[in-house]
């Protein structure tokens, strides 16, 4: 009975979400008052009915109802609870529930906070979120119906695929759909604007807020899923150029691009056209991103739904949405005058020279990406594009980019002079130096992890000169404090997430610097690596919830000092048959001692061995980068449109 209430549920939704879209935008194309105020309760009810849809879901995988196909294909009575519950969006099915339900959450969320929107501009958003919505509920509806019956009812689930069964991948895909999704709130303006024929300041402030959220969202969701690699895949990275990986790194660059564009609009009404495009590719590579997971067409670790039939479905929903928006811009963009004015060398400029870099980087990924896909289709040639082809196309453009990062926000809007700001980080560039040079000097002549080194320092150093020079610490310190009070939140969160790459950057270089060890290893054996000797005590037999395992326990000592026991495991789980490696990680300031378990022969254990230098401030690093969008988001300049209070009353009284 509840999965049928989950699949009324979801025909609600599509109806509510045909009057959400059909109404407010008839109503703002005829200036009907009444039609574009339904626009509102209309998204609230759309989002409730979706979330009604979600809730059944999430009760029958918790009570693991076999009578539902989708239960018995991706869950089992002996999985703990927290699992057993993200099955439900651990495949294709529940994830597009959980894709619609963050959607509608997205509509509700301009609906509540929206309120000094223009009505007709509020009502053409909530139109367009109402549309992409009609998409993707026909989609799951005609295709992919999550509460489909099986009779008799299965004994018993399948199971959930046991490398998914990690608290990781538990929230990995939330945060990321949040991401993703996100991108369609600014994309809804961006065709809001384009079906009226205006982009001035106010649009760019209204854009900014809900492209942070996603932009935040979204990093946090790829830092989860690199961390989930690193520890549970066994592999001893974090980043694999992957086609998946890739895909969620193209709306990434794009949304970034898209967050400092906004921002020239917001003060200077320029790059109009420009910040419009950018709304509308980053959400179009969100759906690429999808169809890339659920079509098969790319060979893919992540991949978890290989069917060309509903790939084509959303192949054809990326060229409705994509296609008809970019017809759309290509009529309207030319009405679109820039009226702000401003030299090359200025923040502006700057911020230009910004866009330009990460647009080329999201190129290159999307070629790299893709390529392999198109050699195929068009010459018959199976190719691989991997690390080597990203790593030397990506490194010329990084390289400027990140040169520019730290000057940029010290630059003055308009016009600009360059020595002024040269003198104002001339301790981040010492610094930045030091640091290149001290690493080339102690480890080995590496230039790669040495000018790491170097550009993550001249980062964290040039955003911390950004704010030093915003309180006027070294030329008027006498009210440095009084203006740090008062200095606006988003400034504090941009230079926090400037400095937050910094420290990525910063646990990147360190890793290249990691050593590893592959070694067979009786019990009382040990190994020496990087200065630690890693002894195998012994290997047992472990029991799990729902899984068997070969656990062994190594000791890890320096100079005679006991570092850390390492418990490396390899896991059977009956159901679906399947075995993983869970590797073992003893986290420190400096780095990571990581171990992983391999294969048992006559007596002898093979263990993998690293000392990967600083790889938690890689993870470090982004959470600092979303706290930092988290920071901004509390600035009431940022969120809204409209004046501070105090500003306001006090215009009125003068």
């Amino acid at each position: 009975m509840i999965g049928e209430f989950g699949h009324f549920a979801l025909a609600l939704a599509l109806a509510l979400a045909v009057a959400q879209t059909v109404l407010p935008l008839w109503g703002a194309a005829r200036s009907d008052g009444r039609m574009m105020a339904a626009a509102a309760p209309l998204a609230v009810g759309h989002m409730l009915a979706c979330a009604a849809s979600f809730g059944a879901l999430l009760y029958v995988f918790a009570v693991n109802d076999t009578s539902v196909i989708n239960v018995v294909q991706n869950s089992h009575s002996a999985k703990p609870m927290l699992y057993k519950l993200s099955g439900a969006w651990g495949n294709h099915e529940g994830s597009m529930v959980l894709w619609v339900l963050i959607l509608a959450l997205c509509g509700g969320a301009v609906a509540g906070f929206g309120r000094e929107l223009p009505t007709a501009l509020k009502a053409r958003v909530l139109g367009v979120l109402g549309l992409v919505a009609v998409g993707f509920l026909v989609f799951i509806i005609a295709t992919s119906n999550p509460f489909g019956r099986v009779w008799p009812p299965a004994p018993d689930g399948e199971g959930l695929n046991p490398l998914l069964q990690d608290p990781g991948l538990a929230f990995h895909p939330p945060l990321l759909y949040l991401g993703y999704v996100g991108f369609a709130v600014t994309f809804a303006f961006a065709v809001a604007a384009l079906l009226e024929g205006r982009v001035d300041a106010a649009w760019g402030r209204w854009v900014r807020p809900w492209a942070l959220t996603a932009w935040a969202f979204l990093t946090l969701g790829i830092a989860l899923g690199s961390w989930w690699a690193y520890y549970e895949l066994g592999w001893g990275g974090y980043w694999f150029w992957d086609p998946v990986e890739n895909a969620s790194l193209l709306p990434w660059l794009a949304g970034t691009a898209l967050l400092h564009s906004a921002v020239v609009v917001e003060k200077r009404e320029a790059l109009k056209v420009w910040t419009v495009l950018l709304a509308l590719l980053a959400f179009g590579f969100s759906l690429l991103g999808t169809f890339l997971v659920r079509s098969g067409v790319l060979n893919s670790v992540h991949s978890f739904a290989n069917d060309p039939e509903r790939g084509v479905f959303i192949l054809g929903l990326l060229a409705f949405y994509i296609g008809g928006a970019f017809a759309l811009f290509a009529w309207r963009a030319p009405s679109m005058v820039p009226t702000g004015v401003f030299q090359p060398l200025s923040r502006e400029g700057g911020l230009v020279l910004n866009n330009l870099l990460l647009c080329s980087a999201t190129a290159v990924v999307l070629t790299g990406t893709l390529w392999p896909m198109f050699a195929d289709l068009l010459f018959g040639q199976k190719i691989s594009v991997g690390p080597p082809f990203f790593n030397t196309a990506i490194l010329p453009l990084a390289v400027p980019l990140v040169l520019a990062m730290a000057a940029g926000p010290l630059l003055p809007w308009k016009r600009a002079r360059l020595f002024p700001v040269l003198q104002r980080l001339w301790w981040a560039a010492l610094g930045a130096a030091a640091a290149l040079l001290l690493c080339l000097a102690f480890a080995g002549w590496r230039v790669g992890p040495a000018l790491g080194f170097g550009a993550a320092l001249w980062l964290i150093l040039g955003a911390m000169a950004d704010i030093l020079d915003r309180i006027a610490l070294f030329r008027r310190p006498a009210a440095a404090w009084s203006r740090m009070r008062g200095l606006p939140r988003a400034a504090w969160g941009a230079a926090l997430a400037h400095a937050g790459l910094g420290v990525t950057i910063l646990g990147i270089a360190g890793m290249g610097l990691a050593t590893e060890s592959l070694s067979s290893v009786r019990p009382g054996q040990s190994v020496a690596l990087s200065g630690y000797q890693w002894r195998l005590d012994k290997v047992e037999d472990a029991i799990g919830p729902n899984w068997t395992a070969r656990r062994a326990t190594v000791t890890v000592t320096r100079n005679g000092r006991h570092v850390a026991v390492l418990t490396p495991e390899r896991r059977f789980f009956p159901v679906g048959r399947t075995t993983t490696t869970e590797a073992a990680i003893a986290t420190g300031l400096g780095g990571d001692l990581y171990a992983v378990l391999g294969e048992e022969q006559d007596g002898a254990a093979v263990l993998r061995l690293h000392r990967n230098v600083l790889a938690p401030w890689i993870w470090l690093g982004a959470a600092i980068m979303a706290l930092g969008g988290a920071i901004s988001l509390t600035d009431r300049r940022v969120r809204v449109a409209a004046p501070a209070a105090k500003a306001a009353s006090a215009a009125v009284k003068a």
